[in-house]
């Protein structure tokens, strides 16, 4: 049976940058436990589509292969997930790809995400250590925080949160929930509680923790089930604490 049997892709399609995006159709024989990467492999092995023309491969990003690296972000029949873990078995017919576009498009499927690794260098999502190499082991994280933290320590930058997103976008600049969550993380740690302050600082202004509108889709999103919105009620305690501090030039508040 199989070997009649075809996957249909509608893919979103485009040159540069600057080139209006079209759409292309795909057919590639069926396969068992095929997910969306290898199908991708398949039509780049041979790159000819639903109408028998030659045409350009397309271009994605990957890497691990195995939900880790969150490189192969796209969106799958509407939804943005990772490529790698999307089931062709489980997914309707004709599979609709199309890349994210929260983010800038580069070619086809390939998207240019140095707004999100901006917005991490803007909450120094870091741990400082010039200077203290050399003091020994620093203070141990306490089981109970270590359990929680662990799990925003998942986050692999994948950018599927800000696509859900409807406050992130191209008006806006909101830096979404996965830095956000960054910064509840590093501000745990014994060590980046340091820097605590200034982070805070830095989502308390324009594109920070203020633009966030509460729809939760970040949460329903992410593929590794962070508690994104459980980090930004904690961080609008924290900013609000952080304010009272700033403005009476007190640490005791």
């Amino acid at each position: 049976m199989s070997e009649n049997k075809v996957v249909r892709f509608i893919i979103t399609r485009q040159e540069t940058p600057e080139q209006t995006p079209y759409q292309e159709e795909f057919e590639i024989p069926y396969r068992p436990n095929m997910n969306v990467i290898s199908a991708l492999m398949e039509i780049r092995r041979n790159p000819v589509n639903s109408k028998g023309k030659d045409t350009t491969p397309i271009n994605w990003d990957m890497n691990c292969l195995e939900e880790v690296c969150g490189a192969c972000s796209m969106v799958i029949n509407g939804k943005p997930r990772q490529s790698c873990t999307a089931l062709v078995d489980k997914l309707e017919q004709p599979i609709r790809l199309e890349p994210m576009r929260t983010f800038p498009v580069v070619r086809d499927l390939q998207v240019d995400r140095s707004r999100m690794f901006d917005s991490l260098k803007k909450v120094k999502a870091w741990i400082p250590i010039d200077g203290t190499h050399d003091l020994g082991p620093g203070p141990r994280m306490p089981e109970k925080k270590r359990q929680w933290a662990y799990e925003l320590s998942k986050c692999m930058t994948c950018g599927v949160c800000l696509e859900a997103c409807p406050n992130v976008n191209s008006k806006s600049n909101f830096i979404g929930p996965a830095p956000l969550s960054q910064v509840r993380l590093f501000n745990a740690h014994p060590t980046g509680a340091l820097n605590k302050a200034e982070r805070l600082e830095g989502i308390m202004g324009d594109g920070g923790l203020a633009n966030c509108g509460n729809s939760q889709n970040c949460v329903q999103s992410c593929p590794k089930g962070i508690p994104l919105t459980t980090s930004i009620a904690a961080l609008n305690r924290d900013t609000t604490i952080q304010s009272f501090r700033n403005f009476f030039g007190s640490d005791q508040v």
